[in-house]
């Protein structure tokens, strides 16, 4: 409230437009996503496509119900979901660590950037049976992949980030004599936060890219089996129900990265 008060009535009249414009934004995109399923549900219901190839909202529903009914729900998406946010923790935390030894030493990054380029353009699939062999068939293999995945885009985000840091302040605090890693901790870290958020948001999409491939290559377990499996024995309304599930969880580590840079970047509405 005292912050509120502080607020000039200008400025609470546009927090407020701000507010009511969010939750239009919200309503058209609620609606834009139901109007899609109803759609689907009737073209399916009246024969317009084939239920068959394209399944329908009440056949995935009835899909994810039997899975739920046979206990295997919950160990499916336990399964893709440990393999997903382990290897976006790990490829976060090493991607973040190698930029900043890269940042620290431009003899480094000279010799290593080609690599890291190379490393990036390369198309992952290509290592799976390479994998395979180092790592066997069981999780370690889809755990390696969902960090190889995203290793190269958070390290190549944040270098960027610390490169691009404000020249003019890092001029001011080295006249003042400070340290390089003083000024790391003081300016080049605090000012790459933005970039942090959205190499983060990058990330959430790498690692489920990460997880699915591995599953697609080797997997026993997980929502990127069901998909492969459902292929397989052209159980397209498993396919689907995998693939809306999926969507689901991506979207809620996304709205989790979302809340995250709420609460490391303050926003100071006055």
């Amino acid at each position: 409230m005292k912050h509120l008060k502080s607020c000039s009535e200008e400025h609470l009249r546009f927090l407020r437009r701000r507010r009511r414009h969010l939750v239009l934004v919200w309503l058209f995109r609620i609606g834009i996503l139901a109007l899609l399923f109803g759609l689907w549900e009737l073209a399916a219901s009246l024969g317009w496509v084939d239920p068959f190839l394209t399944s329908s909202p009440s056949r995935i529903a009835r899909t994810i119900a039997g899975l739920y009914a046979d206990g295997s729900l919950f160990y499916h998406i336990g399964t893709t979901l440990w393999e997903t946010l382990a290897g976006f923790a790990i490829a976060v935390v090493l991607g973040f660590g190698i930029a900043l030894a890269l940042w620290w030493s431009d003899t480094l990054r000279e010799v290593l950037e080609p690599y890291i380029v190379v490393l990036n353009a390369l198309p992952k699939i290509a290592l799976g049976p390479m994998i395979i062999i180092w790592f066997g068939t069981g999780s370690a293999s889809i755990l390696f992949m969902t960090v190889l995945v995203g290793i190269i885009v958070a390290i190549l985000h944040m270098l960027t980030a610390f490169i691009s840091t404000d020249k003019n302040k890092l001029l001011l605090l080295r006249s003042m004599g400070a340290g390089k890693l003083q000024i790391l901790f003081k300016l080049v870290i605090p000012s790459s936060m933005p970039s942090l958020i959205s190499m983060l948001k990058v990330a959430v999409g790498m690692a489920w890219i990460g997880s699915i491939m591995g599953e697609y290559i080797v997997s026993k377990a997980g929502l990127g089996y069901l998909i492969v499996y459902g292929g397989q024995v052209f159980k397209l309304d498993l396919v689907m129900s995998a693939t809306l599930i999926l969507c689901i969880l991506a979207a809620g580590m996304y709205f989790l990265v979302v809340l995250l840079e709420k609460l490391l970047i303050k926003n100071t509405d006055c």
